[in-house]
C-alpha cells in the first residue's frame, strides 16, 4: 500500500466516528428538546463552560507536549515513559482541582450559573470533562502510530454508550440534564477503564521524570493561553447568560452544537493530516514548506465542505430536529460554521514545531481580549445573534493576526489562489442563507440558490484534481473492505 493510500484509508477510517459522534446527538436531538427545556441546555452549557475551563488548566497544555515529543522517542521504553508519565501528572491535577470543585460546588454554581441548586450538575460535568481529557492521552498514542482503527473503535464505543446512557436516564427515568452528564461520564469512565487495561498489557507501565520535564517546559509556557483560549471559546455563553437569559444560553447552544460538527470533521481530518505535517517539518527541511502546502489544500477543500453544507441546510438541520422554541438557532449554526471553518489554519503547529510557545500565549490573550471587547456591546444590544456575530468577528481578526505570526516562525507556501477560490464559495453562500431568512425570500428561491452553490463547491473539486475519479474510487475501496477493526 502507497503512502497516499494509506493516508485516505486511514482519512476514511477517522472520518466513521466522526460521522457516527456527529449523527447519534443530531438523532437524538428530537427526543431531548422535548424533553427538556432550553433552560436545561443553558444550565448544561453554563456546567461545561466550568468544566471546560478548569480542565484545560488541570491539564497544563500536556496535550501539545506530549503530541509533539512523542516523535523524539524512539525506543518502547521511552515512548511508555512519555505516556505513562504525563497521564500520573494530569490525574493528580485533576484530582487537585476536583476536590476544590466539589468543596466550592455550591459556591461556584451560584456565580456561575445563578443558583446554587445547580452544584452536582456542576461537579458532575467537571468530572466527565476530566475523564474524556486522560483518554485523550491513548487517543493521541493511536494518532500518532497512524493506527485509526483502535482509534475509531473507542471513539465510536463512547459515542453509542454516551447515547444509551443519556437516553435510559433522560427519556425513561426523567431525571432531567444531568441524565446527559452522567450518561458521558459512564461511558468516558467505560472506555478509559478499557483502555488503560489493554495499554498496560502491550505497553508495560514505565515512568520517566526527564520525558515529562521536557514536555512541560514546553507545555507550561501554553497554560496561559489554553486558559484564555477557554475564556475565549466559552466567555460568550458565560456573557450571554450574564446579561441575557439563560434560556439564550440554551439556544446558543444547540446553534453550537449543530456548528460544532465542522469543527469536529475537521479535527478528524486533523488526525490525518497532522502526522504528515510534523514529519515533513522535522524531516524535509526547506522543501518540506512548500510540500505542506500543496498536501494541506485537499484538506481544507474537505474541511469546508461540511462546513458549507451545514450553513446551507442549518434551516432544515433545527426545524426538523427541535421544536420552534428552539429556532433562533438557525442563523447561528450558519455563522458558527464560517468561524469553525477558518480554524483550519489554527490548527497548524507551526509555532508548536518552532518551540514558540510563548507567542501561541500573547496571540491567545489578544484574542480573548478582541473578544470581550466585542461580544459585550454586541451581546446587550443583539443578545444571542449578537454573540454570534460578535464571536466571528474577534475569530477572522485574530485568526488573521496569528496566520501572519504562524508564517513569520515558519512559512508554509500555501496555495492561496485554490484557498481563495474555496473561501468564496463557502462565505459568500454562507453570507446568501442569511440574508434570505432576514429578508423574507420564498423558500423555493433559497432552495436553487442552495443548488447553485453546492453545484459551484463540487466543480471547484474537480478543477482542483481534488473530486477526480481515481481518488473516488481509492476512498471507496477503502471503506468497503471488510476487515476486523477491533484487532487491537
Amino acid at each position: 500500500m502507497t503512502s497516499k493510500e494509506k493516508q485516505i484509508k486511514n482519512g476514511a477510517i477517522y472520518l466513521v466516528p466522526v460521522a457516527i459522534g456527529s449523527l447519534l446527538p443530531l438523532l437524538t436531538l428530537p427526543i431531548f428538546t422535548r424533553i427538556l427545556s432550553k433552560e436545561d441546555y443553558g444550565v448544561w452549557a453554563l456546567a461545561q463552560v466550568y468544566a471546560v475551563f478548569v480542565n484545560g488548566l488541570a491539564n497544563f497544555g500536556l496535550t501539545i507536549g506530549y503530541e509533539r515529543n512523542f516523535f523524539e522517542s524512539k525506543e518502547t521504553k521511552k515512548i511508555a515513559g512519555l505516556l505513562y508519565s504525563t497521564l500520573l501528572f494530569v490525574t493528580i491535577g485533576f484530582t487537585f482541582f476536583g476536590l476544590l470543585t466539589f468543596f466550592f460546588r455550591h459556591q461556584l454554581s451560584q456565580w456561575i450559573i445563578g443558583s446554587s441548586n445547580y452544584a452536582s450538575i456542576l461537579f458532575w460535568s467537571y468530572c466527565a470533562t476530566s475523564i474524556m481529557g486522560l483518554k485523550t492521552y491513548y487517543l493521541t498514542f493511536f494518532k500518532n502510530t497512524e493506527n485509526a482503527k483502535a482509534f475509531a473503535w473507542y471513539t465510536i464505543d463512547e459515542n453509542v454508550l454516551g447515547v444509551i446512557f443519556s437516553l435510559f436516564m433522560v427519556a425513561y427515568l426523567r431525571i432531567g440534564i444531568i441524565g446527559l452528564v452522567w450518561g458521558q461520564l459512564m461511558a468516558s469512565f467505560i472506555i478509559f477503564s478499557i483502555l488503560s487495561f489493554k495499554f498496560m498489557r502491550f505497553l508495560p507501565v514505565s515512568f520517566d521524570s526527564k520525558a515529562l520535564k521536557e514536555s512541560l517546559k514546553l507545555s507550561l509556557p501554553l497554560t496561559p493561553r489554553i486558559f484564555f483560549g477557554i475564556i475565549g471559546s466559552q466567555f460568550d455563553k458565560y456573557m450571554i447568560g450574564l446579561l441575557n437569559t439563560v434560556g439564550g444560553v440554551g439556544i446558543y447552544n444547540i446553534g453550537q452544537k449543530v456548528a460544532n460538527i465542522v469543527f469536529t470533521f475537521m479535527t478528524s481530518i486533523q488526525n490525518v493530516f497532522s502526522p504528515q505535517v510534523y514529519k515533513r517539518m522535522f524531516e524535509h527541511g526547506e522543501e518540506g514548506k512548500t510540500s505542506i502546502g500543496r498536501y494541506l489544500t485537499p484538506f481544507l477543500y474537505g474541511s469546508f465542505s461540511i462546513g458549507l453544507l451545514i450553513s446551507l441546510f442549518s434551516e432544515e438541520i433545527i426545524t426538523v430536529l427541535t421544536p420552534e422554541s428552539y429556532h433562533g438557532a438557525i442563523d447561528v449554526v450558519i455563522i458558527l460554521s464560517m468561524l469553525y471553518g477558518t480554524y483550519f489554519f489554527g490548527k497548524q503547529p507551526q509555532l508548536i514545531y518552532a518551540k514558540k510557545t510563548i507567542v501561541t500565549s500573547m496571540l491567545t490573550l489578544m484574542g480573548i481580549c478582541l473578544n470581550i471587547i466585542i461580544n459585550i456591546p454586541f451581546i446587550s444590544k443583539w443578545g444571542v445573534m449578537g454573540a454570534a456575530w460578535g464571536t466571528l468577528l474577534a475569530g477572522l481578526i485574530s485568526g488573521t493576526v496569528s496566520f501572519i505570526i504562524s508564517q513569520h516562525y515558519y512559512k508554509i507556501k500555501w496555495e492561496y489562489g485554490k484557498i481563495s477560490a474555496i473561501f468564496i464559495i463557502f462565505f459568500g453562500s454562507a453570507l446568501m442563507m442569511i440574508l434570505l431568512r432576514n429578508f423574507g425570500i420564498t423558500y423555493w428561491i433559497g432552495a436553487i440558490i442552495k443548488l447553485i452553490s453546492l453545484t459551484s463547491y463540487l466543480y471547484l473539486g474537480m478543477r482542483l484534481n481534488i473530486l477526480t475519479k481515481k481518488n473516488y474510487l481509492l476512498v471507496k475501496s477503502m471503506i468497503i473492505q471488510k476487515k476486523n477493526v477491533s484487532e487491537f
